[in-house]
Formats: C-alpha cells, structure tokens, sequence
C-alpha cells in the first residue's frame, strides 16, 4: 500500500511541478564593448537558460557597440532559443549603439530605461586606414539588409533599423517607442517583467505565453575567465599591455640575457595581440609604433647623437594617436592613460641617450685598446728589448734608444704579443 501511495505521489510531482520549469528571470549584465568574451558569456547564459527551462532572459546592456563576428553569434543563440530573450537597455543613460542596435531589434522582446539611446549602427572600419569604396560600400549593404531582416523577422520598424546602419541614426527610448523600435519602456527589470506578462511570443519552436509577473529574478555576472579577458579587450589596457610588451622586449634585445623582461614582454604583447582582435585597430598607426621601438634599439648600437631616439618618440606618439580607427570615444584609447605613457616613452629616449654616450666615452678596459696609454714598469732593460709589468702581467716590450730597469712607461701601440713603449716623461 505503501508503495503504491509513493508511486502516485511520484507521477502528481513530476505532472504538475516539473523541476525548472518556467521559474526564473534570468538577467545576463553585459556592460561595455561586445566582443569574444562577451559572446562567450551570453551564448553560455542561453543555452543553461535552455536547458533548464526559464521564463525569460534578459540582456541587461550598455554597450557602445563591438566585433560584427561576435554581434553575430550572440544573434544566432538569441534565434535559436526556445525560452524568449529580451533585451533591456538600462540603466537610464545607457546605450545600444552600432551591435548592440543589431542585438536588441534582433531579441523576442525589445525595452528600454527612460533617458537611453539606441542607434548609430554603421559598420566601423576594423581594417585601419581608409577602405576602397566599393569595399564599403559591401560591407554597408551587407548590414543594412541584415537588420532589415532581424526587424522584419520581430515586426519592428525595417526602415529606421536601415537609417540606423547607412545614416547612422539614433534615437531615444521615448522616440523608439513611438517608432515601433522597440516594445517597452521599463524602469528596472521587475516593471519589464510585469509589463511582458502574458505576453505571447515566437520562439524557434512555436508560441509561448510568458507568466512573468511573480517570477524571481536571479542576476548572472561573467566568471573570473571571461571577466579577465573582458578586461584586456578595452583600447586602454590593450595599449597598455602591447606598449609593456615592446618595453619587454626591447630590453631584452639590448640586453640579452636578463630572460624576465623578455618573457614579461612576451605573455603582455600575446595579450594585446587578443585584444586588437576586438577593436577597430588602424594598422599604419600599429606600425609606426613598431617603428619607434625599433629606432630606440638602433640608438643603442648607432650614435646619433639622440636623432634617432627623437624619431622614435615622434614615431610612436603619431601611431599611438592613430591606433584605434574610430569615432566612438568608447573604443578610442583615454587621453588620461596616452599621455603619460607617451611621457614615460620620452623618458625612457632620453635615458637611452644619456646611457649610450656615458657607453660610447667610457675608457675601454680590455683588449688591445684598454692597453693603449696604460702605465708599466720596466722589470728588464730595454735595449731596446726586454720585459715590463703591466696589470701583473709581463709582456715583451721594445722602445727606441735604452730604458732602464725601475722605470715608469707608457704602451704607445700593441703588435701582437709584443708592445712599443716610452719613457712617461718623454712621450
């Protein structure tokens, strides 16, 4: 009897609460430039999401834009997933621009905080320099009739998305929802899921009807993995990181041997090497600071008197203010970390000046030129040959007319194993 009361209890939980089931809101943060940590993250958020069966995922975002690759890919998973996605632009004084525009008109739900903006989705030019026409020309069409697509595909307003991508345009929350640009307008989170409750919705596998309204909501952050390279895919840290990694490098070319610079200057340009692959770097900018690297490292073994060292700092300030080929301040590198590594930079020139010309006027103290002008003393006479000490050392000596034993002498010239002298007094 038992057993048969347990079955039945068994069969009514599993029938009427299945575990996971439509219980949660999750939100995903993404704050800051999409790139291919970010799509890591909210690919990961999707398919757990999936497979545990949420309500609704929220993409929390203020972003400025990012990597088409990676826009695209987040793109995907929002299409494919069965539990809907809605984008949330908050909090008020975010943005959606350039992807994240592609990524809220492409989610099941689009909403915004009063005091947001959406917009400005123009390709930017990740090739540095200035493109053929007809290449971007391509590459405008291309995007254009992509989110002409993705607003099609949620019945939004096909043609603001366009002007959006060719013009550039952006908009406010008020004025996107007048436009049919996005659905809601939230203040926080809780008020987008009560505004979406009942809410039907197309997802990959059919209809869904969201019960939102008294669901918890469980915030996701990214894992210390994702977090770091998050991290070094800002312009200012990527910089930073590829000028530690010249500096590394240099002084192990200057200086062969010392390892730890090297390896430091190594792993730091690795890392920098990720991080340009997520900005709009301008590879002239790039190669003029080589440029200057290698410069620095000629004045070590050229005297120039500080010519060559002025061109590197000069080649490196242009490349550094060219590096990042865009007009979005939030992907350009901050003045407050450019300057002072430019001014560390003249530093560094000038020490390497000083340091090569003490080099250059140091007396030589070895070989035949650390012998020339050195002081001996006469330990056999010289008439004209026979042996003086210099350094403790004996050496066969020779000299014009007799020298003799005791005296002081001076090396005039060293031929071999054998030395010409003079008296100190006579030379």
């Amino acid at each position: 009897m038992k057993k048969q009361i347990g079955f039945l209890l068994l069969i009514w939980f599993l029938i009427v609460s299945p575990a996971h089931s439509k219980d949660l809101v999750i939100v995903v943060k993404i704050s800051g430039a999409i790139n291919p940590a970010v799509a890591e993250y909210v690919s990961h958020e999707i398919s757990q999401a999936n497979a545990d069966q949420e309500a609704l995922i929220v993409l929390h975002m203020d972003t400025p834009g990012g990597l088409d690759t990676s826009m695209r890919q987040i793109i995907k998973k929002i299409q494919g997933s069965q539990v809907p996605v809605a984008s949330f632009v908050a909090p008020s004084g975010s943005r959606a621009a350039s992807a994240g525009t592609f990524i809220t008109i492409a989610s099941h739900i689009a909403a915004m905080a009063p005091g947001t903006n959406i917009g400005a989705a123009h390709p930017v030019n990740m090739m540095g320099g200035e493109q053929a026409k007809t290449m971007e020309q391509k590459v405008v069409n291309d995007a254009a009739a992509y989110i002409r697509s993705l607003a099609e595909l949620r019945k939004r307003n096909a043609r603001w998305a366009e002007l959006a991508v060719v013009k550039s345009v952006s908009i406010s929350a008020e004025e996107a929802k007048r436009l049919n640009v996005i659905d809601f307008i939230a203040g926080d989170v809780k008020a987008l899921a009560l505004a979406v409750d009942g809410r039907e919705i197309q997802v990959a596998s059919g209809s869904v009807t969201l019960k939102t309204g008294d669901l918890p909501i469980v915030y996701h952050e990214m894992n210390p993995r994702q977090r770091f390279l998050d991290i070094i895919s800002n312009p200012n840290v990527a910089y930073i990181l590829m000028m530690l990694g010249l500096v590394g490098l240099y002084f192990e070319l200057s200086s062969p041997g010392l390892i730890l610079p090297g390896v430091i200057g190594a792993i730091s340009l690795i890392l920098a090497l990720y991080a340009m692959q997520t900005l709009p770097i301008n590879y002239a900018g790039l190669l003029l600071i080589l440029f200057g690297v290698i410069l620095f490292i000629a004045e070590i073994n050229i005297m120039s008197y500080g010519l060559l060292s002025v061109s590197g700092v000069i080649s490196i300030f242009l490349g550094s203010t060219m590096l990042i080929d865009s007009d979005d301040p939030a992907l350009q590198i901050s003045r407050a970390i450019l300057y002072p590594t430019l001014g560390m930079t003249v530093v560094l020139s000038i020490g390497i000046i000083v340091f090569a010309t003490r080099t250059r006027n140091l007396k030589k103290q070895g070989g035949i030129e650390g012998m020339l002008g050195e002081t001996g003393l006469v330990k056999e006479s010289l008439n004209p040959h026979g042996r003086v000490l210099i350094h403790g050392e004996l050496w066969e000596a020779e000299c014009e007319g007799e020298i003799a034993e005791g005296e002081n002498v001076s090396v005039d010239s060293v031929e071999g194993l054998k030395i010409k002298v003079s008296r100190t007094q006579n030379c």
